[in-house]
């Protein structure tokens, strides 16, 4: 299909079958503890629209290379990325699962860094394998499964001058603590952790969906708090992030992924 005709359908499928399966009721119960002033009328409606971003997401994936190389994604804030990308040393962004959230590191690609990240692999192998091979032109640096050695590599990287980029948004269990949305939220501290290490800001990356498969990317600089308390430092800056994500998810409830285990 063409990737219209891909995301359309896909969509349209995925806002009509979620529904009924029992993800959807923890999508509703997310969104009566985020959005206590909305009614349940509204709430439904941001939840089969988050199917619906979903499956066109999904269906966008086969076509990542030609949305990548034609004008889908408009750039916004790009005298942001430019500084940031201009910057001597290492480098740490962040980006959630926003809009097409595969297609985050697409701007830092652009503006000539060779972008690592993580990936989770999945369970099939062979489905493992397509999945990174849609995904690797974008990092052009390198996509590592997550795994034990990971803290100890990116932190090599990026005090050596890498780049690497993070979807931050999820549930970690390994992290600490934050308020999203009012409730105690589970959340990595890695970010902040290199960003610290290297004395640099985290570039913040935020996608938005528009109609007919476009997509705008927009960013701001997140500054690292620096002083004795180096731990206080990591948390305070992995709040800021939370919070950055927060206030991108109220700008557009219905492309988040809120079927997903994020609290505690």
């Amino acid at each position: 299909m063409k990737v219209e005709t891909a995301s359309r359908v896909s969509g349209s499928l995925w806002r009509h079958v979620a529904p009924m399966t029992h993800r959807h009721g923890r999508a509703l119960g997310h969104l009566r503890d985020a959005f206590p002033e909305k009614t349940e009328a509204e709430r439904e409606a941001i939840a089969r629209a988050m199917w619906e971003n979903l499956g066109r997401t999904f269906a966008e994936s086969f076509h990542l290379k030609a949305i990548a190389a034609s004008d889908r994604v408009r750039m916004e804030n790009v005298e942001l990325l430019q500084r940031w990308a201009a910057r001597p040393g290492g480098k740490v962004a962040c980006a959630g699962h926003l809009g097409n959230w595969e297609l985050a590191i697409l701007g830092i690609m652009q503006a000539g860094a060779q972008p690592w990240s993580i990936y989770r692999p999945m369970n099939n192998p062979l489905v493992d394998a397509e999945v990174l091979r849609m995904r690797s032109f974008l990092y052009t640096g390198g996509l590592e499964p997550k795994g034990p050695s990971i803290p100890r590599q990116f932190l090599k990287i990026v005090r050596d001058g890498g780049t690497i980029g993070f979807l931050s948004d999820q549930r970690e269990n390994n992290g600490i603590v934050v308020s999203l949305f009012g409730k105690p939220a589970p959340s990595t501290t890695f970010p902040a952790m290199l960003a610290r290490s290297i004395g640099a800001p985290i570039l913040m990356v935020r996608m938005r969906r528009l109609p007919d498969v476009r997509f705008v990317q927009s960013f701001e600089l997140l500054e690292i708090p620096e002083t004795d308390d180096r731990k206080a430092d990591i948390e305070a800056a992995t709040l800021a992030i939370q919070q950055t994500f927060e206030r991108y998810v109220r700008d557009a409830p219905d492309q988040w992924m809120w079927a997903h285990r994020r609290w505690s």
